[in-house]
């Protein structure tokens, strides 16, 4: 099939995996013979890779397939990722905005799966539509790669899939399937192409980041072993980490990681509630008290570390009581930031069945308190750092005060704005002192 002259455009939905897939599967089809164009009208192929975290998720999902159908009636809507998991087969059969189906691990078959479609539309033959595997039963990891992303210096890198929790309110087993992990040659490979490409910083993502590893020979390597490989990759200045469950992080292991020189002081613990008895509901596998010593432990290991994590509101039961506890033991840990999300019900989970679902206004309520305790938390940590030298990995040009400056983040994930100067680029390292916080939040600093 001549597909030359053929037009896709992408949306991602999602997390940072769905947000590496989706790069993959552009790269796949440019590869192929497409041109990769923006989401606008005038597309003939519309992939959106979608999202089933929250039922928000679910809506923005169809919302998206429905929008690309309209922008171009006659081109092929193909719906990939988490929704379509959940919604199987059936999401074919109801949708008319929907022409092909693919659901997780058959991503990497994109380019074939549009020729078989082109090519029997054209014979006027009736197509297979829906490409989905079952993911309760382990799998292979499905190999995408890239060899370049939208951001010029940051680079997300997806290690690992699935997921064997099975927190009572979460649907990502269901979608995603089980724990698999990338080949460590693979991984080190493809962040060797990019490194040689420019770009100084590396993100390693999964849907289970913690879990790397635990579907291997003996478990190994796993994942403090993949990070020291990535370590010693010339050409890469700054690692960083997605989130990690609390229980991968004991004094072993901080002490490893404290000696990776380029790994960045930043750490997405994921939390959920700071309430014992609401953990123990969500099938969480620790305690506050348990969750509290890991956060000591890096602060014992790392110089001010960026502690960020979720907190999840009005999860069923959760009375007035428990959100307090929870709303106390999270002003306890101090965190740089926090991702504060309402409880979202969800068909197939445990949650979904119990008892003592909280109203929505509640929700909102409770969820506007942790917001103003996140935006005093985060301001006190951006504060620490006033006075201080930090380094700057500059992302982007911007203006602020009246002034053009380049933005970048420090090692902690802080925002900076550095006033420009001639021969300053994007994907350069600068040093400075940290003298303000601007409005938003930015914190200013002078090179000298």
């Amino acid at each position: 099939m001549e597909c030359v002259m053929r037009k896709a455009a992408f949306h991602n939905l999602g997390c940072k995996v769905n947000a590496y897939e989706t790069e993959a599967m552009e790269q796949m089809l440019e590869a192929a013979g497409y041109e990769i164009v923006p989401f606008a009208p005038g597309a003939d192929v519309y992939v959106i890779n979608t999202c089933s975290v929250t039922n928000i998720a679910d809506r923005k999902s169809r919302q998206m397939l429905h929008r690309a159908k309209k922008m171009n009636p006659s081109a092929v809507v193909v719906a990939a990722g988490c929704y379509v998991q959940a919604a199987g087969k059936e999401l074919a059969k109801k949708d008319e905005a929907v022409d092909i189906v693919i659901g997780n691990d058959r991503k990497n078959e994109l380019p074939e799966i549009l020729e078989r479609y082109f090519a029997g539309r054209e014979e006027g033959e009736e197509t297979e539509d829906v490409y989905l595997k079952d993911l309760v039963s382990p799998t292979e990891y499905e190999e995408l790669h890239i060899d370049r992303v939208a951001e010029h210096t940051r680079a997300f890198i997806k290690v690992q899939d699935g997921c064997n929790q099975f927190c009572s309110y979460c649907i990502i087993p269901y979608t995603r399937g089980r724990v698999r992990s990338r080949r460590p040659e693979d991984v080190v490979k493809e962040i060797r192409g990019l490194a040689a490409a420019g770009y100084k910083e590396v993100v390693l993502t999964g849907i289970h980041l913690s879990s790397y590893g635990v579907d291997f020979a003996g478990g190994k390597p796993g994942l403090m072993e993949l990070l020291e490989m990535v370590h010693g990759i010339e050409g890469v200045e700054r690692i960083r980490l997605g989130s990690l469950e609390p229980r991968i992080i004991t004094e072993e292991s901080a002490r490893f990681m404290a000696g990776l020189d380029k790994l960045c002081p930043h750490f997405h613990l994921s939390l959920q509630s700071g309430c014992d008895e609401t953990l123990k509901r969500m099938n969480r596998k620790y305690t506050t008290e348990e969750y509290l010593e890991k956060c000591e432990i890096l602060r014992k290991h790392f110089d001010r570390p960026a502690i960020t994590t979720d907190v999840i509101v009005g999860f069923p039961g959760e009375t007035e009581e428990e959100f307090e506890e929870t709303r106390v033991f999270l002003e306890k840990v101090r965190f740089y930031e926090m991702h504060v999300f309402k409880y979202s019900r969800r068909k197939g989970t445990r949650a979904d069945k119990m008892d003592g679902q909280v109203p929505e206004p509640v929700k909102a309520a409770r969820s506007e308190v942790l917001l103003e305790l996140e935006r005093k938390m985060s301001d006190e940590y951006r504060r620490m750092w006033l006075g201080e030298e930090v380094d700057v990995l500059l992302e982007e040009e911007a203006s602020a005060d009246g002034k053009q400056v380049m933005t970048g983040c420090t090692r902690e994930y802080v925002k900076c704005a550095v006033e420009e100067r001639p021969g300053m680029k994007k994907g350069m390292m600068v040093r400075g002192t940290a003298k303000r916080l601007m409005e938003d939040g930015v914190m200013e600093v002078t090179v000298v």
